[in-house]
This record gives structure tokens, C-alpha cells and sequence, in this order.
């Protein structure tokens, strides 16, 4: 009797774990042109990432910068600049 109650008790915490999250919203990356990203924050992407063409620009829900381009040897390269010019990561 103990293994017909089990049974669909199992079930149910297999279903409840997979929509575990399913109403949840996903902050998103918003795509920006590198006109738009202020002077201050370019030139230290520049000063950090010398030589590399940047190309692509993100704006991340936190306000953080992700500046991503393409160095001379052919390896993609990114900073991340928080809007006060802290630097967060070099990739």
C-alpha cells in the first residue's frame, strides 16, 4: 500500500522541481552602437585592450558595459566597465 502513495508523491516533486523558476524573468543584455557608449568608458577599453577593434557593445542589466572586439592575431577580446569606469573583467 506504502508503494501507491509514494508513487505519484515522487511524481509530483519531479514536476514541481522542473517548473521550479518557470515564472520567472530574465533580465536581458541590451545591444548598443559603440557610438553611444561614453568617451570615458572607450578610452579605457582602449587603454585596457590596446590594439583590439572594437566592434560590439552591450549593456548589461546592472548598467555595466561589455565592450567585446577583435585583436590583430584574430582572438576575441572584452572588457567590462561599470558606468563609474571601475573595471569589473578583461577577457
Amino acid at each position: 500500500m506504502t508503494f501507491h502513495f509514494t508513487r505519484p508523491l515522487a511524481c509530483l516533486l519531479v514536476v514541481s522541481a522542473c517548473c521550479a523558476g518557470c515564472g520567472e524573468t530574465k533580465q536581458e543584455m541590451t545591444t548598443l552602437r559603440l557610438e553611444d557608449v561614453p568617451p570615458d568608458l572607450m578610452k579605457i577599453a582602449k587603454e585596457q585592450l590596446p590594439g583590439v577593434a572594437f566592434d560590439t557593445v552591450w549593456k548589461k542589466p546592472g548598467g555595466t558595459f561589455e565592450i567585446r572586439g577583435k585583436a590583430k592575431n584574430g582572438k576575441i577580446r572584452e572588457v567590462d566597465i561599470r558606468p563609474d569606469g571601475t573595471i569589473e573583467e578583461v577577457e
